[in-house]
């Protein structure tokens, strides 16, 4: 009977030490867990170990404030918020009437101009004909005024020569006078023929008229330029292709020269992405690279590095930090990285600037 009681306790130390021995089943499993965790890491590190990512990456391009070079009233607007349009499309037209004024006066002087410098070409062209003719009329008048003045002479000696109950003393100072007024007609008309003599410096006189004259037309045409350019500046157009942004004008608002009516953004779109210093070891110009939109999980992108800032982020910043003072912690720098977008691009899925994107850079 005790024997029966003792055998029962003893199968039931036996199961409870059973329980307690976990066995080796949980060991495998474990054990294939990790091989598994393993594998899968050194495939990912395989399949990754020639890739670059980040998170820290946004679309960019071109933007332009678009502003007129004139001041006046809007009299159109001919865009909307967010329109696209083509280059030298026209965009705001500014009241032109006082620059179409200054157009019309400049019109004016510069015909007045013109009219001045015809008259000066005329006088020349009558010059080289008139001031040699008045050169030969002088030289005939100091050969009369000779010739006179050999007659008076002539006839003072005859009055004085003969005898003087021949002659009246009337006569004699009748001589006299006259020989003393061809001497001053010849002296004048020799005095005429020097001036009449100058013929090239009269006609250099003309020349340089009419050269003051073509300057005075160059200038009425540059001041008609100055004025026609005054009024193309009262229509503000497009300087390339892209999209109305941040409009703040309406028709009736009075603008001034370089005031910001609105932003014009470029269709062509990159990604600035701001990588770690520690991953551009192997990062070249060329490099593949596929790129994830947030906005638009469905689609990517491929594309190219085009080409890696000469400086990180921080060196370009408005307050860069001044490592040379007080304690210095090192913060790994990142490095903007322009991207070029190859293909993928939907025109019917627009890609604003901003976007945030996730690059992944293939390296060699």
């Amino acid at each position: 009977m005790a024997e029966n009681e003792k055998q029962p306790a003893d199968e039931q130390d036996n199961k409870n030490n059973e329980r307690k021995r976990p066995g080796k089943k949980p060991l495998i499993i474990l054990g294939i867990v990790v091989v598994v965790m393993v594998v899968v890491a050194l495939v990912w590190w395989f399949l990754t170990r020639n890739e670059e990512t980040t998170d820290d990456a946004f679309t960019d391009g071109d933007v332009v404030t678009i502003a007129p070079k004139t001041a006046g009233y809007v009299t159109e607007l001919r865009v909307s918020d967010n329109q696209r349009v083509k280059k030298g499309d026209l965009l705001v037209v500014i009241d032109p009437r006082d620059n179409t004024a200054q157009r019309d006066q400049a019109r004016a002087q510069l015909g007045l101009a013109e009219a001045q410098l015809h008259q000066a070409q005329a006088q020349l062209a009558l010059s080289k004909v008139q001031y040699p003719a008045q050169r030969d009329e002088a030289k005939a008048q100091v050969l009369k005024a000779q010739a006179d003045l050999a007659n008076a002479q002539a006839e003072y000696r005859r009055q004085r020569g003969v005898d003087p109950r021949a002659t009246t003393q009337q006569s004699i100072d009748t001589a006299n006078a006259q020989l003393r007024s061809a001497q001053a007609q010849l002296a004048s008309a020799q005095a005429q023929l020097e001036v009449a003599d100058q013929v090239q410096l009269q006609i250099r006189q003309q020349e340089t008229n009419v050269e003051a004259r073509q300057r005075q037309v160059d200038q009425a045409k540059a001041q008609l330029e100055t004025a026609e350019l005054n009024l193309s500046y009262t229509e503000v157009r497009a300087p390339f292709d892209g999209f109305v942004t941040k409009r703040n004008v309406q028709t009736g608002t009075l603008v001034q020269a370089g005031t910001a009516l609105f932003s014009l953004v470029s269709p062509h779109v990159w990604v600035v992405a701001n990588f770690k210093e520690s991953q551009l070891e192997r990062m070249r110009p060329g490099n593949k690279v596929t790129v994830s939109v947030d906005a638009w999980p469905d689609m990517e992108l491929e594309g190219h590095v085009d080409s890696i800032q000469h400086g990180s982020g921080s060196r370009f910043s408005a307050f860069p930090s001044e490592n040379a003072t007080g304690n210095y912690v090192k913060i790994v720098q990142r490095v903007p990285v322009k991207i070029v977008i190859d293909k993928g691009l939907d025109p019917n899925k627009p890609l604003p600037l901003g976007l945030s994107v996730e690059p992944k850079v293939t390296l060699e």
